[in-house]
């Protein structure tokens, strides 16, 4: 009797524990999986890497690699077998850069997490990056897969003053497709690039991800006016002619979706400050700034800076007419090169001093002339394309 019970016992044992193994190994498979890396559309060369994870979401050490298969972004990688149903997703590539109309000077890196059950198409994009940090926050934190998705989506798109229960999974949105979810994913990925190099954006999703990781609120301040300064000043129309010219040369027939009414919903309702002004420094190459916001009264003879700091993305235009009733020619300017401004004398009663920014300063120097009469110069001030003076200086003798 008591070799029975062993024996009984033994069999009992190597059951669970066969049956422990094979829940362990369980195969998950797939035909392919397919997609479109996007911030604009990943160019060739383009590595993509699908990684196996466990049933608690950690990664296994097994591995998918492929490239994608055109410059639309496209990748594919047939025949998977996983021991569950989720996966997640790296890319690093260059990119078509929508703002600048041109391909990116360096790669980046976009990451997508997926529950492959129900699909074989997966888009690694803007979004599916900005919400992994959250999401794998909460499901560490005992949040199910579908949950902390839904939730971390919609924690991302209240950063940028968007509000849509709805919307489909981020990692199936395409920016060259029709539709509201898509132009949301368009619009974000528009704001987040900015006028930023690739490796400012890195640093942008990575403070972000940190910042949002515990509790889905974007809680810098400063993080927060990065987002809106650059994209404050953008020309919409022209980024717009620039994504569907790219894919035009694609031979894509891309439907770019309504990304600018997102775009506006950010800027007319965010909480964020815009803090990227063109600035007047008192003091330009050791010589008093004419367009600084102090009062000025030149001395005849002396000589003068004419300048500002423009940030990227910022444009400056500086009208200088002789005031009503004053006809004698004082102003005159010392330097051929004119430091960045672009100098235009054929207005017939005015000058204009023009420049774009790009983080610098520019600067001309300039004198009033020693004559005792007495001049009056009126500056117009036009910032950011400005179709009215933002300022009007006027400098008297």
């Amino acid at each position: 009797m008591k070799t029975i019970k062993l024996v009984v016992l033994f069999l009992t044992i190597t059951f669970c524990s066969c049956k422990k193994e094979n829940e362990e190994t369980k195969v998950f498979t797939k035909d392919k999986i397919n997609g479109n890396i996007q911030k604009g559309p990943f160019v060739n060369g383009t590595s993509l890497t699908l990684f196996e994870l466990n049933a608690n979401f950690a990664q296994t050490g097994k591995s998918f690699n492929t490239q994608i298969l055109d410059n639309s972004g496209l990748f594919e990688i047939p025949g998977i077998s996983l021991i569950s149903n989720y996966a997640k997703l790296k890319a690093d590539g260059f990119y078509f850069n929508e703002v600048s109309n041109a391909n990116s000077q360096a790669p980046i890196t976009l990451y997508a997490l997926s529950d492959l059950s129900n699909k074989s198409t997966v888009n690694v994009n803007m979004l599916t990056n900005l919400e992994l940090s959250r999401v794998e926050y909460l499901l560490s934190n005992g949040t199910n897969f579908t949950d902390a998705k839904n939730q971390a989506q919609n924690e991302i798109l209240s950063i940028f003053s968007i509000t849509k229960p709805d919307i489909i999974e981020s990692e199936l949105l395409d920016i060259s497709q029709n539709g509201d979810d898509n132009a949301i994913l368009l619009a974000i990925a528009i704001i987040i690039q900015g006028y930023r190099t690739e490796s400012e954006i890195t640093q942008l999703l990575g403070d972000m991800a940190s910042d949002i990781r515990a509790d889905g609120v974007l809680n810098s301040q400063s993080l927060g006016s990065v987002l809106v300064n650059d994209v404050r000043l953008m020309n919409l129309s022209t980024i717009r002619s620039n994504i569907e010219s790219k894919y035009l040369s694609l031979g894509i027939n891309a439907i770019i979706p309504d990304f600018e009414k997102y775009i506006t919903i950010f800027l007319d309702s965010t909480n964020f400050i815009f803090n990227n002004y063109i600035s007047y420094p008192y003091i330009l190459d050791s010589k008093e700034n004419v367009l600084a916001d102090s009062s000025f009264n030149p001395t005849p003879g002396v000589i003068y800076s004419i300048g500002a700091f423009l940030p990227t993305g910022t444009s400056l235009k500086v009208k200088i007419k002789k005031s009503p009733g004053f006809n004698n020619n004082a102003l005159g300017y010392l330097s051929a090169s004119f430091n960045g401004w672009t100098f235009n004398n054929y207005l017939p009663d005015s000058t204009e001093l023009i420049a774009y920014g790009n983080n610098q300063t520019v600067n001309v120097s300039a004198l009033f002339g020693s004559s005792p009469s007495i001049f009056s110069y009126d500056f117009y001030i036009y910032e950011n394309n400005a179709t009215t003076p933002t300022r009007i200086k006027t400098i008297t003798n």
